[in-house]
């Protein structure tokens, strides 16, 4: 039995990697000239290469196409090409929130029997206003926003919130940031994959599935929960 469940927020209760999709192809776009795998690579490199300096999100992508931006044009990017990157940042920041299918009800529905925790990773101020403006907010006991998801920092939240893990599940796309963790130090993890994935969260140690639980889709989460009473 739990008393407690965890969500992860992006490509878990709601759309985000397609928004950063979308913006990379367009900023393909941009540097054609260079060929769109050069860019890929290039933008791939940069961002794993920032993630100590900038973290996860917007933000720290926004900077990294600037980044590379410059490196590939020997430095003779425009300002005005620039600006053009920075209207793509804005463009992602201002995209809508889109649930995922089923997310709602789901949420609603064990809001009244568990305690539910959001724990995410990102920029502060970004994922504050996407929680904000996904009509989430209210079913979560507790939001947690960190810089990244590690074994202490599960730790350090079920410390904080005096749960114990025997008792804790976490439900999330990612392998290595929702799952493989949660696994580690002995909790409940269901994975609900995403259409796709940043390669940064394929990277992971392998995990039994016998471990863990795998689900299509937020909507057979209720009864994955009963059948585990």
């Amino acid at each position: 039995m739990f008393d407690v469940i965890a969500f992860d927020a992006d490509d878990t209760l709601w759309h985000n990697e397609s928004i950063f999709t979308l913006t990379q192809q367009k900023f393909r776009e941009m540097l054609s000239s260079h060929g769109p795998e050069v860019v890929d690579q290039t933008l791939s490199s940069t961002q794993l290469k920032n993630l100590k300096h900038f973290g996860y999100g917007i933000k720290g992508f926004i900077l990294s196409m600037i980044e590379t931006s410059i490196e590939l044009t020997g430095g003779s990017v425009s300002g005005k090409e620039i600006q053009q990157v920075l209207d793509l940042g804005q463009e992602m920041l201002a995209a809508p929130i889109e649930l995922m299918p089923h997310v709602h009800e789901v949420v609603e529905e064990l809001s009244k029997n568990f305690n539910l925790l959001l724990i995410t990773k990102g920029d502060l101020i970004d994922q504050e206003i996407k929680i904000a403006r996904s009509g989430l907010a209210d079913y979560f006991a507790a939001v947690e926003i960190v810089s990244d998801k590690t074994i202490e920092t599960y730790k350090k939240i079920l410390t904080q919130h005096k749960i114990d893990v025997s008792r804790f599940m976490m439900v999330g796309n990612s392998m290595r940031s929702d799952i493989v963790p949660i696994v580690q130090i002995g909790g409940h993890a269901v994975h609900i994959p995403y259409s796709s994935t940043w390669e940064h969260e394929q990277d992971h140690p392998y995990v039994n599935k016998n471990h863990y639980s795998e689900l299509k889709h937020m909507g057979m989460l209720p009864k994955l929960i009963k059948e585990k009473k």
